[in-house]
């Protein structure tokens, strides 16, 4: 059974976050919906989009969370109804959601993925624990990666 994980950029364009939606659904649809596990952080952007397609195909999800705090009332409701859609949650032990938090959750997200789709603009990364860095870690494990950025996608502010 496939486990794809997911890392990207939280701050897609509406008109982006579309076809990135649209190009996902396009990237599961070969896998069986009894076949398919889905690993995701959760957080807004790529990773939100890649669960709701994990979930629509009628796949497995499983949330890594980097910390306790993560399910906080400040999480949102996509988080918090994804959250509870998850087949399996693993809520890593950081009290505080800094770039160790965020690294150590990309790590454990890549230990139990066969393949990483990264919603990427292919750019540099805002340092450890980002899209970016997270690429370059599968790459450097040895796990295959997805770039999955549309014709025309932008990220919001840039």
């Amino acid at each position: 059974m496939p486990v794809i994980a997911v890392t990207g950029h939280m701050d897609l364009t509406p008109t982006t976050a579309r076809a990135v939606r649209a190009a996902l659904d396009a990237l599961l649809a070969p896998y069986p919906a009894g076949e398919l596990t889905g690993v995701s952080c959760l957080a807004p952007g790529a990773d939100t989009l890649f669960a709701d397609a994990v979930l629509a195909r009628g796949g497995r999800l499983v949330a890594v969370l980097p910390g306790p705090s993560c399910s906080g009332p400040g999480a949102g409701a996509d988080f918090a109804r994804l959250r509870a859609a998850a087949d399996r949650v693993l809520v890593l032990p950081a009290t505080v959601l800094d770039d160790a938090a965020y690294v150590a959750a990309n790590v454990e997200l890549l230990s139990l993925a066969d393949e990483l789709v990264a919603v990427w603009d292919g750019g540099p990364g805002n340092g450890p624990g980002g899209t970016a860095d997270m690429v370059a870690v599968a790459r450097a494990a040895g796990v295959p990666v997805r770039v999955v950025w549309p014709p025309g996608a932008a990220r919001a502010g840039r």
